[in-house]
């Protein structure tokens, strides 16, 4: 559990998870996250010592700790079985969003314990895993902007990052390769999605499937700060894909050399904090999480 997430809002409602799991009748053992980086510690260490399935529970932060740590368990012993299960209590919810999963305390351990779990896509950037989204240029420096902001909580936080961000207009030269094309020339931002939506509102790859094995992404040019603002509201929409200055792809793969650096930030965390050499892959179908059926 991340006390933190939903600006403790999770923390707050220790008690509350605590009698909902004991009414269900789930046996568990409960382990409170106290710094970035400690949930997947204590996922590395659940899975390897057999204590399954792991609960995440806390927003897309949580999340993407619990499963780096779920798969470095895995890389030391492929023949761990690891399944997933979430309760959605962050900001966002974006991935439990999309997989159906409740949102509702009770509900979502029911369906934890209805036993009902279906295989996804997990995405790979710089060897950082992701299951929901990645991104480098402007969305990364959306999430840096998001941490600096201490005033506002929920989605909104997020809504005024992206418009701070727009207005320092930053922008790179790059060169980009996928399955089956090439672009070289300047670039405002790539956003790769194993699902939709991203930051609570904003449905940067409309199109995506979490279990095709194909992560989407999209890339524009570098834009005027006018076009910027135009394309946002957009953005909550997905009809941003439709514009003449917005590419989307589906691949297998994605190399990225940018100038200057770039953050790679992985399901809204910054993960990498500079390089100039990014590198996206998806590993089908890899990871089993508790989610309603298709």
């Amino acid at each position: 559990l991340n006390p933190y997430a939903n600006r403790w809002k999770c923390g707050d409602q220790t008690d509350a998870i605590k009698h909902s799991l004991q009414r269900a009748a789930i046996d568990y053992s409960m382990h409170i996250s106290d710094k970035r980086g400690h949930a997947t510690e204590l996922a590395r260490m659940a899975v390897e010592i057999g204590h399954l399935p792991v609960i995440a529970i806390g927003g897309d932060g949580t999340l993407n700790e619990v499963v780096n740590g779920i798969f470095q368990a895995k890389s030391r012993n492929t023949d761990l079985m690891s399944p997933l299960a979430t309760i959605p209590m962050g900001t966002c919810n974006d991935l439990a969003t999309m997989l159906d999963i409740p949102s509702e305390l009770d509900a979502s351990i029911e369906l934890i314990k209805s036993g009902s779990t279906r295989s996804i896509d997990v995405g790979t950037a710089n060897g950082h895993y992701f299951v929901n989204n990645a991104a480098i240029g402007l969305e990364t420096e959306v999430a840096l902007q998001n941490d600096r902001i201490k005033s506002i909580g929920g989605v909104l936080r997020y809504i005024v990052a992206a418009v701070l961000t727009i207005m320092k207009r930053p922008m790179w030269q790059a060169e980009i390769s996928w399955d089956n094309g090439h672009y070289k020339g300047s670039l405002t931002l790539v956003s790769v999605g194993n699902s939709k939506r991203t930051g609570g509102v904003f449905y940067m790859t409309p199109n995506a499937i979490p279990d095709d094995g194909k992560l989407d992404f999209i890339y524009a040019p570098a834009l005027t700060r006018a076009h910027l603002f135009r394309l946002l509201p957009k953005t909550i929409k997905g009809t941003h894909i439709s514009e003449s200055a917005v590419y989307e792809h589906r691949t297998t793969r994605l190399t990225i050399r940018t100038d200057p650096a770039t953050s790679i930030q992985t399901d809204g965390e910054i993960s990498v904090s500079e390089t100039t050499e990014i590198e996206f892959n998806v590993i089908p179908k890899s990871l089993s999480i508790f989610a309603p059926q298709k």
